[in-house]
Formats: C-alpha cells, structure tokens, sequence
C-alpha cells in the first residue's frame, strides 16, 4: 500500500508543532528570512557552496526541532524526476555546455557518441543539491509556520505597495490558499486512488517505471480536477456567506508583534546571502 501512501511524503503546507525558535518567529520576519537563503541557495553555482548550503539547510531542520526524516518525505516522490534529470544532461549537454572542460566518460554506439565532461558533472550535482536545499529550506518554513500566520505576514509584508494599488489581502490569500490546497490535493488523490484499485485499476511498477506510472495517474487526473473546481467553488460560497468583502477596511484578531530576536533572524539571513554571494569558492 506504500504507492497509495502520498500524504505523508508531503511536508509542504503543513503543520508541525514545536517549541523551537523558528516556530516562534515572527512571520514576517521568517519569510523575509527565508526568501535571503533562497537566494543564496538560487545564486550559488559552487559545489563548496552548494555544500555549506546543505549544511545550513540541515542546521535549520536542527533549529526548528524537526524530524530530519520528516522533512527529506517530500524528496521520496521526486527522485525519480531527479535521476531522469541527471541522466538527460549527462547525455545532452555533452561538450556544448562547456567545450575546456576535461572530459571524464566517453561511449560511442554506432553513430551516437556520449561523453561526460567534469563540467556536466558538477552541473548534475549542484543541480540535485539545489533541489534538496530548496526542499528544506521550503518544508522547514512551512512545518513552523502556521496557515494564520503565513496570511497575516504576507499580507503586512504587502502593505506598503497598497498606494500602487496592490491587493495586499488578497494575495496573501491567495498564496495561504494554494499552499494549504497542497496536502488536501494530496489526500484527495490518494483517496481516488484506493477506490479505483479496489475496482480493480492497478497502480503497481515501481517508482523508476516512469511511462507505466504516468498512465496509471491519467484515470485520476479528471476527478482531482473535479475535486479541486469544487472544493473552490465551497470556498467561494462559504466567503460569501461570511460577508467576505476582501481586504478594505478589514481589521485583524491577530496583531503581529515582532522584537529583537525576530530581526535578527533576518540579519543573519542577509550575512549568510551576502557570505555565500563574496565567498571566493573555488569554480
């Protein structure tokens, strides 16, 4: 039943409470916070760099007292894309993506010559440590953060750019949405999935059976769709009847508060970037 079992290799847009740091931090300043390190995660190509990333990354999962198995669950599904994308620039990158670098593996079968070069090589790995940085970085902040405050924080982040007529609210709203929808998506397929194998339909192969795979999800991909148009549909009708009216004039229960302890997460944020930007990390 492990091909049934999406949910728990989701971690984005869910909750997981602790007493820890991060977990008290205030929302503004944790996004701020974590849009630096993704920065720094976007902008740096080394593999040096690339491996202190990951270190950080793996000192935050530590900081926020959250289950190091927990937070890689989201990577188990995308391995296989991970592997498919290693392989396709070993083979189609070549030479072309860097014709001085030396080349380590070279395969000729009929007319078609494969070669690998150190070049590719660093390019496949910093690639897959990206990814993976990038999954802590994003489970991390959304394990500590709850859906209130992902809103309110969004939203008074957004506050200033009212006067050039941005919807502040609304799109806090609208991100706080699409990231919760995440699991509930999830559960939903999952769900759809174990009614149509107890019809019979099948949904074995193996993760690494790519096509089989994806036939296999095709029955299910109309009535998620459904699902979702009419989950939305609730939401919609639910705010109206709630005289929701958007962000105008709208005040909040919750009164964001933030101390020193809060924008100091953010400035070592920004030293870390600003470290990992000036650092001279060997190419």
């Amino acid at each position: 039943m492990n091909e049934f079992e999406l949910l728990r290799n989701i971690t984005i847009g869910q909750y997981l409470p602790a007493d820890s740091y991060l977990h008290r931090l205030d929302p503004r300043a944790k996004i701020l916070a974590a849009i630096l390190v993704i920065a720094a995660v976007t902008f740096t190509p080394s593999l040096v760099g690339n491996a202190c990333l990951l270190a950080a990354a793996l000192a935050l999962v530590r900081v926020g007292r959250i289950p190091l198995a927990y937070a890689l669950r989201g990577l188990v599904p995308a391995v296989p894309l991970l592997v498919l994308l290693a392989v396709m620039q070993l083979l189609f990158f070549g030479r072309n993506y860097d014709p001085t670098s030396s080349v380590v593996f070279q395969w000729r079968w009929l007319a078609v010559t494969i070669v690998v070069t150190a070049a590719v090589l660093k390019l496949v790995v910093v690639s897959a440590a990206r990814f993976i940085e990038l999954l802590l970085v994003t489970s991390v902040f959304t394990l500590s953060t709850k859906t209130t405050e992902l809103t309110l924080g969004i939203e008074s982040l957004l506050r200033p750019f009212r006067r050039l007529r941005v919807p502040a609210h609304e799109l806090a709203l609208v991100v706080t949405i699409a990231v919760r929808f995440v699991p509930t998506l999830a559960l939903e397929a999952e769900r759809l999935m174990k009614a149509q194998a107890s019809r019979g339909g099948r949904f074995g192969g193996g993760r690494w059976h790519f096509v089989t795979r994806v036939r296999q999800l095709l029955p299910i991909l109309v009535p998620l769709v459904t699902y979702a148009l009419r989950r939305g549909e609730e939401l919609i009708v639910a705010m109206e009847a709630r005289a929701y009216t958007g962000g105008t004039g709208r005040t909040a229960y919750t009164v964001l508060a933030s101390g020193p302890g809060d924008w100091l997460a953010v400035c070592i944020a920004a030293a870390f970037l600003a470290a990992m930007l000036l650092a001279p990390f060997p190419a």
